[in-house]
């Protein structure tokens, strides 16, 4: 690992700590996406070579992400807030919009085929895409 991606993971993991969400809709919210986080990283990875293709934890985190996308209006349903929370208030005053965009990541990660590293390549801009889309609209940093 480079010193400076070790450095920045070290100094992420760090604030972390320090600065820790204590409503627990937050913090439910906070570990799915921490899990979308993860499966992109895995998927992402692996689209960029600099992860050995594995079928096995592609589609793990393919069904990871349509898991995750199909739990994002009951992670939301409560307008719960939090210092440590990135949510946007337009979230709960454009849910339709909001679920909708969460659908979309969960059809695009639907359509992804992970069973071949070209499927990957192919699909990881439509569930890029359907990422940036609702954080653009409903994340604060």
């Amino acid at each position: 690992m480079k010193l400076k991606s070790l450095i920045l993971i070290l100094t992420m993991a760090g604030g972390v700590a320090f600065a820790a969400a204590t409503d627990p809709d937050v913090i439910a919210r906070q570990h799915l996406m921490d899990a979308n986080g993860a499966a992109m990283k895995t998927i992402s990875g692996m689209a960029k070579g600099d992860i050995a293709f594995d079928a096995t934890a592609a589609g793990a985190a393919k069904q990871s992400l349509i898991t995750n996308a199909a739990g994002i209006e009951a992670a939301w349903k409560n307008n719960a807030t939090d210092p440590e929370s990135h949510s946007k208030p337009e979230i709960w005053t454009n849910m339709a919009d909001f679920v909708a965009k969460g659908g979309a990541l969960g059809t695009a990660a639907t359509a992804m085929d992970t069973t071949s590293l070209d499927g990957i390549r192919a699909g990881i801009e439509g569930v890029g895409g359907a990422c940036g889309a609702c954080h653009k609209a409903y994340k604060t940093s």
